[in-house]
């Protein structure tokens, strides 16, 4: 089958477009094998390109988390889906069997791997995942947006409504608006009916972020955006910030972060290691979280809120499989706004 791989970590040139990939087989009777439609670029793709410490692949590897197409077969234990329904996927694979996933809590499961990262990914053909993993497309949404929708939006909105608690009223700061979890945070503060603060280093991407529904807008390369949030709110700073920059913006983040404040943070895109002052964190009273993915009752719950039409990502971009090496160059650029998606089909 045709499928983007890496056959070794390192730079974009290890980005090949491949015809020869085998075809992928269910393995259990409770997994379902999927003709895709189309795939999403994340930066996870990117960070397993150039190698991340524990992790190994067995070449040709194929990249990709996110995706969407046509169930093509079934195994014999699957009933909620059928050859011919078209569906999206959730990339968090878990085991279901572990104390954690027994309560609920997927992302949590002491065998959870990433399509992609830890089992071959979306950016092919087809793909098997177990058949949990899987929701219909709601009618009426194309297969790029359906592609575009689960990794990023299921993060964010685990950060945002299950952890970090989100209240109509309170006031949140996205950091580096224009990514897929930053736009998906956007459209989630708003939908809870939050008080939404975006910062970039672009005035195009802020704009656009200002028409999707962001209340303030903060180019970090023009001003403090700590102390422009602390003026502009009486010294009061903001209820949540959502942080998935890393070392470049922690700093500013815990800058803006007002009394009781929640800092929640699913990565750490420009680097792994913060300092934080711990006596204004126990003075402040602040809750420091991480969050990752998202269990299966918030994978039904975003699903709900794209068939209402009320959380569409924004596509920036569709490249045909064949050049998905121009999409990951693009990623790399930060350049998007909005999700980078492969027609595969």
């Amino acid at each position: 089958m045709r499928a983007l791989t890496i056959s070794a970590h390192g730079g974009l040139d290890q980005v090949t477009f491949r015809d020869d990939v085998a075809m992928p087989e269910l393995g259990s009777p409770g997994d379902v094998r999927i003709r895709l439609a189309a795939g999403a670029l994340n930066h996870l793709d990117l960070f397993v390109v150039q190698g991340m410490p524990g992790l190994t692949i067995v070449p040709p590897w194929v990249l990709g988390g996110d995706g969407a197409g046509v169930i093509e077969s079934v195994g014999s234990e699957v009933t909620t889906v059928a050859p011919g329904d078209r569906v999206l996927i959730n990339p968090g694979i878990s085991c279901h069997a572990c104390d954690y996933c027994k309560a609920g809590e997927q992302s949590l499961c002491v065998k959870f791997g990433l399509l992609g990262e830890h089992r071959p990914g979306t950016f092919a053909e087809y793909v098997v995942v177990p058949a949990w993993n899987v929701r219909r497309i709601p009618a009426g949404i194309s297969d790029a947006v359906a592609a575009a929708f689960s990794l990023a939006t299921l993060t964010a909105w685990r950060m945002l409504v299950t952890r970090a608690k989100v209240q109509a009223g309170e006031q949140v700061l996205i950091q580096g608006i224009g990514g897929g979890v930053a736009l998906a945070a956007l459209q989630i503060a708003k939908l809870n009916g939050a008080h939404v603060w975006v910062t970039s280093g672009s005035d195009e991407k802020l704009a656009k972020a200002a028409a999707l529904g962001a209340d303030e807008t903060l180019n970090y390369r023009t001003v403090d955006v700590a102390r422009e949030i602390r003026g502009r709110t009486g010294k009061r700073g903001v209820d949540i910030v959502v942080d998935s920059v890393g070392a470049a913006t922690w700093a500013q983040s815990l800058g803006a972060l007002g009394k009781r404040g929640r800092l929640v943070s699913c990565g750490a895109t420009t680097g792994p290691i913060v300092e934080t002052d711990m006596r204004r964190m126990f003075w402040n009273q602040w809750t420091l979280m991480g969050s990752t993915m998202g269990t299966d009752a918030e994978f039904d719950a975003i699903v709900t809120e794209l068939s209402a039409g009320r959380l569409v990502p924004p596509v920036d971009a569709v490249f045909p499989l064949a050049e998905g090496r121009r999409a990951f160059e693009r990623l790399s650029e930060q350049s998007q706004f909005g999700k980078l998606v492969l027609s595969i089909g």
